[in-house]
């Protein structure tokens, strides 16, 4: 299954063609969406979109590593991971476009 990549462009373009916003509307509504949604993510905010699913900030612990390749133990700083939990009602849906195929 090889599925096409979808990029700021194509959301634009979806948009401008369900809202009917002019192109540069658009871009600057998708723009928008995403700087907000970026910008919480950077402030350790949780992002719920209804019916979509949740992205979270989650901070990870430093931790021993091992190089696979020499058996190395390295050690891995901390840092901060971000997540997504797609909700049931996506989950649903995809599932449900595989039974159509």
């Amino acid at each position: 299954m090889m599925a096409k990549t979808r990029t700021r462009a194509d959301l634009t373009e979806a948009v401008y063609q369900a809202v009917g916003l002019s192109r540069q509307e658009s871009a600057q509504l998708v723009e928008s969406v995403l700087e907000s949604v970026g910008t919480c993510l950077e402030r350790g905010e949780t992002v719920k979109l209804s019916s979509f699913g949740t992205f979270q900030v989650r901070a990870k612990n430093e931790r021993i590593g091992r190089n696979p390749k020499t058996g190395e133990e390295v050690p891995i700083t901390p840092r901060r991971v971000l997540t997504f939990r797609p909700s049931h009602v996506l989950k649903d849906r995809i599932n449900e476009s595989l039974g159509g195929a």
